[in-house]
């Protein structure tokens, strides 16, 4: 099973972007899933994560109160909206479930320009 992530583009500073990941199989609505990014000459860290149901939400110190990840569980859905976007977020984005189960996607590149 592998999650489709869609969304990325290139933007200018202080734009807003969302990112859609679509998960197959059954599994997706029973997962707390996450956001992952990588940007360029830096390892994979996880950006933000989701409870299965949606209650809860957690973010990492950088995206706090820019970011907002929520899921559609009757779609295995998974979004992430991102305001007020910075250089410093330029990554390919990646989502998961939280810990990772899911074989890894290719990612959705976004690009933010100054």
């Amino acid at each position: 099973e592998q999650p489709v992530e869609s969304g990325g583009g290139l933007v200018q500073v202080g734009a807003s972007l969302r990112l859609s990941c679509v998960a197959s199989g059954s599994t997706f609505s029973f997962k707390s899933m996450g956001w992952y990014r990588q940007a360029p000459g830096k390892q994979r860290e996880l950006v933000t994560t989701i409870t299965s149901g949606g209650g809860t939400t957690n973010y990492a110190d950088s995206v706090k109160g820019r970011f907002t990840i929520s899921r559609d569980n009757a779609k295995n859905t998974m979004y992430l909206q991102m305001n007020s976007l910075k250089p410093e977020d330029t990554a390919v984005y990646y989502c998961n479930s939280d810990p990772p189960y899911y074989d890894w996607g290719k990612g959705t590149l976004v690009t933010v320009s100054s």
